[in-house]
């Protein structure tokens, strides 16, 4: 097969991938935030839940990493003079951590499609923004490549996780002020009063 096909489908199932991976995440915090809500919903909701994400998790993600992997080792194998620079190194280092951040994601998965919640909806929140940051490392060091001043490229992503981190803690307060995270239980408590109201 011509490189640029190899390369064209090893593009295609990095984006995929990536997609998989920010929409699980999203659906791990929706899984998350239904434990708030009263019954039925709670139960019809994560049940929801749980089964869109093995469709995505099982069908869309993982194919996609195992494919993006296989095109990128068979692109190496066509042209390993990749190897040899310096920008490959580094990339490679975040590839090696975004398989780190699929297998936690795994972890989670797996936790959650047994009811076990043992995080917050805003720490998926921060989390989700890791592979952000992967995303935007990789990007840059593939386009750039040599002309990357490595000192100022790894300042300006971490500059940039952190500003994602405080917009994720500015949308928290603002949710709270604007009571936005008011759960079912206290709007049928409120229409309960009303209820009772209206009966005297």
């Amino acid at each position: 097969m011509d490189f640029l096909y190899i390369k064209a489908l090893h593009i295609i199932f990095v984006v995929t991938w990536f997609a998989g991976l920010f929409y699980i995440v999203r659906l791990f915090i929706y899984h998350v935030e239904a434990e708030k809500k009263v019954e039925p919903a709670k139960s019809i909701l994560q049940t929801q839940y749980k089964l869109m994400s093995k469709r995505l998790w099982y069908i869309i993600t993982w194919p996609s990493a195992v494919l993006a992997s296989f095109f990128a080792f068979w692109m190496l194998y066509e042209a390993p003079y990749y190897l040899t620079e310096p920008w490959m190194h580094v990339k490679l280092s975040f590839v090696f951590g975004l398989y780190f951040y699929h297998g936690y994601c795994q972890n989670i998965y797996n936790k959650l499609q047994k009811d076990i919640i043992k995080t917050t909806a805003f720490k998926l929140r921060l989390f989700n923004e890791v592979a952000t940051i992967i995303l935007f490392a990789v990007v840059f060091l593939v386009s750039l490549k040599n002309e990357i001043n490595w000192i100022w490229g790894v300042i300006g992503i971490i500059l940039f996780g952190v500003l994602l981190m405080l917009s994720i803690k500015l949308y928290k307060r603002i949710r709270a002020k604007k009571s936005w995270d008011k759960t079912e239980q206290n709007i049928l408590d409120e229409i309960k009063e009303e209820d009772k109201v209206e009966n005297k």
